[in-house]
């Protein structure tokens, strides 16, 4: 196998009782690694069980001040161990600061890719072995204690192995190359980070997986975050803990968002976070002290039950505070999601591929189309309200008032249904307030607007585009309230 200048030069990997240059008997094992975690550990170990250790330049020098004997390359015969990992072209090419373009291609692993599937190919006769995770079962498994399946265990990880390097190599090149978000062909490496006691529904199993993407490096997120207490998570904590974190993100004052079953149900912002969280769970009838202390709102006497805790940091004090309230509430610390990602979404046979929706109400402009002009205080509760309908199933409808969400409705077969759950759920609080839409009206007279502008709404924020927009300005003229076209809109199914 010819390699880079950096790389061993050897013959192809493949037993052959015929090759010369074997010695009847023996056992040899080849050792190039870039990672050399545990490289004393697993060279020692196999000359203690009789292999003659064959290796070359850092890592060979490496193994000697180990201890370990060491043959230099040439003519080494077959090997019945192969022990490589590859250049640490991920790392590099993901490192603070980034990397040139010429260091990011010498980064790129020629000859140890060759060696690892020659290798892995020939798993009936060469054990293969790419992680260091794998050197006590590599040892046990010559020792004797023996499971075929071993070998062929170490030949997928090696073929994976390859597959997600090679895949990094192909995501670098094309985004230097063209830069687009969708390329013709993409690859997802994904890697298990832990089994799922069950899925949606207790009859299906489950697993998670970390997208292993170069875009997804450091870029936050759900999947990276720290759980600092509390039982495992299951499939439903993990998309509800999305969900949440996915919203409370996007508010840049103190806020706290409760979710049930992927929806925002309770939001609100302020200085004080304790007020925050204490706003958000009025707005349907998490912080140290308060969380299984505060009573529901709805009769002062129910504790509140929390499932998960998400937070961008804790002190320690407030950690050890959270941790004695229960021993099951899953306490994470995660960070802040990165805006431009593409986001992924598998439907049967296939995925979808769209940019993840950044929007914030700084990006857009809210026009006044009705004849009256919304208040300063109007104008922000339409923004609040706005940001929280986009985290909402559709048809999605948020009311809001001083930076709390005081009702929202989603999911429901049509918009008014949508929004007389949140009106319900608002009460009296509603006049005065800002309503928002994730999708426009389709109709307005004896519907939706309507009913919204008889109960006492004080501004209405739709996207508009409706073949019947006049008639939403013209009911939201007769009631005196303002309504502002966005021409953006926020489905989320």
């Amino acid at each position: 196998i010819s390699s880079s200048a950096h790389r061993l030069r050897c013959v192809p990997i493949k037993a052959m009782a015929d090759t010369a240059s074997s010695t009847p008997g023996s056992k040899q094992a080849l050792i190039s690694l870039s990672d050399k975690k545990d490289l004393a550990f697993v060279g020692n170990g196999l000359q203690e069980l009789g292999f003659t250790i064959v290796s070359t330049g850092g890592t060979a020098s490496a193994l000697e001040s180990a201890g370990v004997a060491v043959t230099k390359f040439s003519i080494s015969g077959t090997f019945d161990v192969v022990v490589v990992n590859l250049y640490p072209f991920y790392d590099k090419v993901t490192s603070t600061g980034g990397i040139e373009f010429e260091d990011g291609i010498e980064n790129i692993d020629i000859g140890g890719p060759a060696m690892i599937r020659a290798a892995a190919k020939n798993h009936k006769d060469v054990l293969v072995v790419v992680d260091s995770e794998d050197y006590p079962a590599l040892l046990e498994f010559l020792k004797g204690n023996q499971d075929e399946q071993f070998r062929l265990k170490l030949a997928w990880k090696a073929f994976q192995h390859v597959a997600s390097y090679d895949s990094a190599v192909s995501e670098w090149l094309w985004k230097q190359s063209v830069g687009d978000k969708f390329p013709p062909s993409l690859t997802v490496p994904l890697s298990l980070k832990s089994s799922l006691r069950y899925g949606e529904n207790p009859h299906q199993k489950a697993a998670f997986y970390v997208d292993k993407r170069l875009a997804e490096v450091n870029a936050g997120g759900i999947a990276t975050a720290i759980q600092h207490h509390g039982k495992e998570m299951s499939y439903n904590n993990y998309l509800d803990a999305d969900a949440a974190w996915n919203c409370v993100r996007e508010f840049r004052s103190p806020t706290c968002v409760v979710v049930k079953h992927t929806n925002p149900c309770g939001v609100a912002s302020r200085d004080d976070i304790l007020e925050a969280y204490r706003l958000a769970v009025k707005a349907d009838p998490v912080l140290a002290k308060e969380i299984r202390e505060f009573r529901s709102p709805t009769d002062g006497e129910t504790r509140m039950f929390y499932e998960i805790v998400v937070a961008p940091s804790y002190t320690e004090k407030g950690l050890e505070i959270l941790r004695g309230k229960s021993k099951t509430l899953r306490i994470l610390e995660a960070k802040k999601n990165e805006a431009g990602k593409l986001s992924l979404r598998q439907v049967g046979g296939g995925w979808l591929a769209q940019d993840s929706d950044d929007l914030t109400p700084n990006d857009i402009k809210f026009n006044v189309v009705s004849e009256k002009t919304p208040q300063d205080g109007e104008l922000r509760d339409a923004e609040f309200a706005w940001l929280c309908v986009k985290h909402v199933k559709s048809n999605a409808i948020v009311i809001a008032k001083d930076n709390c969400m005081l009702g929202m409705g989603s999911g429901q077969p049509n918009r008014v249904e949508s929004l007389r759950i949140a009106m319900r759920k608002a009460g009296a609080d509603v006049k005065g307030a800002a309503l928002a839409s994730d999708a426009f009206f389709p109709f307005a007279w004896k519907d939706a607007v309507e009913e919204a502008c008889e109960s006492g709404i004080g501004v209405i924020a739709e996207p508009g585009g409706s073949i019947r927009d006049q008639d939403a300005i013209d009911c939201c003229n007769k009631y005196g309230v303002s309504l502002l076209f966005t021409n953006v809109r926020h489905f989320r199914h």
